[in-house]
């Protein structure tokens, strides 16, 4: 199988994008999204921001490469009536089913960058997309002191060193990295452009309630535990997250968790 698609098939990502809701909802807003543009969604998850586009009126899309995400984004937007909004497998490296400049934006929020092959992915992104369309990535940030990036940090100290070869999807958080994969795909840098923005998860729970969802239902940190679990050092992995997100916890209420999280979002203009 896949490795990539064994990883995100492994656990159930649908319990964190709940927490994610409101941050997917409030970006898709600021992207000018109108009725009958059409929307990839690529690396879409259960439709955290495919939904909120469809709602807006577009024909969305969404490619992602773990069949029980897939099912369950056509199982949210059935239940919400949204018949623009359709979920199908695929692979960002080779997006073989989708045709030429089909689509006026492409989106890939924390979803393209987890893929093997950043240059394969970023000249699929430039392929699909129409001449005068937009891609949009939001991408997590190499070494940035917020949430999602020390998960990832503190997880591979925890974990056997990544095969030869191994690229970083963190690397999609450098700007010259970025410039560098899209620019092979002939797309000039004057027509890319960052900043960098703020990604909230929601949840209404305690922080260590949270630790124990990405222990259960991620894939890098279940890896990172089953790991740790062999080396006698799974509380200590545990402890180390607990204290993470407490320490990031901007919640005022008990018992519930709002964690910001940085991350570079980046825009390409085709």
């Amino acid at each position: 199988m896949n490795p990539n698609k064994a990883l995100w098939e492994k656990g159930d990502f649908t319990q964190l994008a709940e927490t994610m809701r409101e941050s997917g909802a409030a970006l898709i807003n600021e992207l000018e999204i109108t009725k009958e543009l059409n929307v990839l969604d690529l690396g879409c998850g259960d439709g955290t921001t495919a939904i909120p586009a469809a709602k807006l009126g577009a024909n969305v899309l969404g490619v992602d490469i773990a069949r029980n995400l897939v099912e369950a984004g056509n199982k949210r937007a059935q239940a919400q009536g949204l018949t623009n909004c359709t979920f199908q497998e695929g692979d960002a490296t080779d997006l073989q089913e989708l045709q030429d400049a089909t689509f006026d934006l492409v989106v890939s929020i924390f979803g393209a960058m987890f893929a093997p092959k950043p240059f394969d992915v970023a000249k699929e992104m430039v392929r699909v997309t129409r001449p005068g369309g937009r891609i949009v990535m939001g991408n997590w940030i190499p070494g940035d002191p917020t949430l999602v990036a020390q998960i990832l940090r503190i997880s591979s100290a925890y974990t056997p060193p990544p095969p030869e070869g191994f690229i970083s999807p963190m690397l999609w958080g450098v700007e010259e990295q970025v410039l560098e994969r899209f620019g092979q795909a002939g797309i000039a840098k004057e027509n890319i452009s960052f900043v960098k923005d703020t990604f909230t998860f929601n949840a209404a729970y305690s922080p260590a309630a949270f630790v124990s969802k990405f222990k259960n239902y991620y894939g890098p940190t279940m890896n990172a535990f089953e790991a740790a679990e062999k080396n006698g050092k799974a509380l200590q992995l545990q402890q180390e997250l607990e204290e993470l997100f407490n320490n990031q916890n901007k919640a005022s209420q008990e018992n519930t968790t709002s964690i910001p999280a940085t991350y570079l979002r980046v825009t390409v203009k085709r």
